[in-house]
């Protein structure tokens, strides 16, 4: 393992205790009120480590946030795990990511207690209805930022079509993912090899013998699982386990593999109560991710929501502690270039595919059509938070309701 970045001088003045105190405060209180998603999460950190305490430069930093780009998993979550890394080594890894998790876990397995406890009255049936549209929303809105990165060229174009067509017919996510990255690498890097070879590269070329090699790797990678009605706490724990371990495009991409695995692969939970969750997990500050927390109290109980919350964010902890000094110089190949575009458009493709098979429940009258079409004018609109959006939804729900 390399050694540690090098830090500013002014860490050497306090003591490694100090530090450790230093991270909890800090990243316990980031954790709490950090709304709006990753990217207002990174800039709260930055203004805090680097504006701030000048705990790292903004090289290390842009460094330390390109790394957390280009590995699975909650890309804020593991920018404070890497700050907590570079201030104080490996115990400051933990208590830094732990301390920004916990929170946000918290807050969220008090929202599932109320959520089982009081789930069922009509007022809170009101408050969730107008919070489902406003969700379907936001995260309409992060496919369209994101899908303008991720599609580069018309053969990502046609690869992130050839995904969202493999989800609708019931492929296995992590198969979808994997199997379109690997394709894509191999079919960008052959053309590249081509154009090198031939002087020109046609557009028309480049991808007219991928879609039927991409379907049929695909068809040969899905396993459907049989589906429980109450999952052990091991099979939960292993479900988010596999799933921090894959999930590519930060917690957005998250909806599309609870929507197929849990819902129509096991049978664990139902539509509705899965856009429960997903709002629940917009609404509470910290990582997107903690919506684990509330499925898995749904499932489990409180130890259920504990093992959901380890699996999901455990990954990442490993990830970063062993792999960040050879991510730093991954962007620098070709190979893994073209494999992280690939793997970035089958993401958005996975998103929208499960949004709109939640649109289906989250949208069966006029006034959550509504509800949904002024939370998408607002977010073009304006600069909200979409905790401020998800709060709306929720009073439109209630006033919808009152007027009934």
């Amino acid at each position: 393992m390399n050694e540690l970045p090098e830090v500013p001088a002014n860490a050497d003045q306090v003591s490694l205790a100090g530090r450790i105190r230093e991270l909890a405060t800090l990243f316990f209180k980031l954790g709490t009120i950090s709304f709006g998603g990753p990217a207002a999460h990174i800039a709260l950190i930055e203004g805090e480590v680097v504006g701030k305490r000048r705990w790292v430069s903004k090289q290390q930093f842009l460094d330390m946030l390109g790394a957390a780009n280009l590995i699975p998993g909650p890309t804020s979550t593991q920018m404070a795990i890497n700050v907590g890394y570079v201030r104080a080594g490996w115990v400051g890894l933990c208590v830094a990511g732990a301390a920004f998790i916990f929170p946000a876990a918290l807050i969220t397995a008090a929202f599932a207690w109320a959520y089982v406890r009081f789930g069922n009255l009509p007022q809170a049936g009101w408050v969730l209805a107008g919070i489902k549209p406003a969700v379907l929303a936001v995260i309409a809105i992060a496919i369209g930022r994101l899908g303008k990165t991720a599609v580069r060229d018309a053969g990502l174009a046609v690869l992130g079509g050839l995904s969202l067509a493999a989800f609708f017919v019931g492929l296995n996510p992590i198969a979808i993912l994997l199997g379109c990255g690997l394709l894509g690498m191999l079919g960008r890097r052959v053309v590249h090899w081509r154009a090198t070879a031939a002087g020109l590269c046609s557009p028309a070329l480049r991808w007219s013998r991928s879609p039927r090699g991409i379907a049929a790797v695909l068809l040969s990678a899905s396993a459907v699982e049989t589906a429980a009605v109450r999952p052990s706490l091991a099979r939960i724990a292993l479900f988010f386990l596999k799933l921090g371990a894959v999930l590519y495009g930060g917690g957005y991409v998250l909806l599309a593999f609870l929507e197929q695995g849990l819902v129509r692969q096991r049978g664990w939970l139902t539509q509705p109560q899965l856009l429960d969750a997903v709002a629940i997990g917009q609404f509470t500050p910290g990582p997107v991710l903690s919506t684990a927390t509330f499925i898995g109290y749904i499932l489990g109980g409180i130890p259920g929501a504990a093992v959901a919350t380890v699996g999901i964010f455990l990954p990442s902890f490993f990830y970063v502690a062993l792999l960040a000094p050879v991510l730093f110089r991954l962007r620098q190949s070709a190979w893994m270039t073209a494999f992280l575009d690939s793997v970035n458009v089958c993401a958005v493709a996975l998103m929208a595919g499960a949004t709109v098979r939640l649109g289906v429940d989250a949208l069966p009258t006029w006034g959550a059509g509504a509800i949904a079409l002024a939370a998408l004018a607002l977010l073009l609109r304006w600069k909200i938070s979409p905790a401020w959006i998800v709060l709306g939804g929720g009073i439109a729900g209630l006033l919808l309701a009152a007027t009934r």
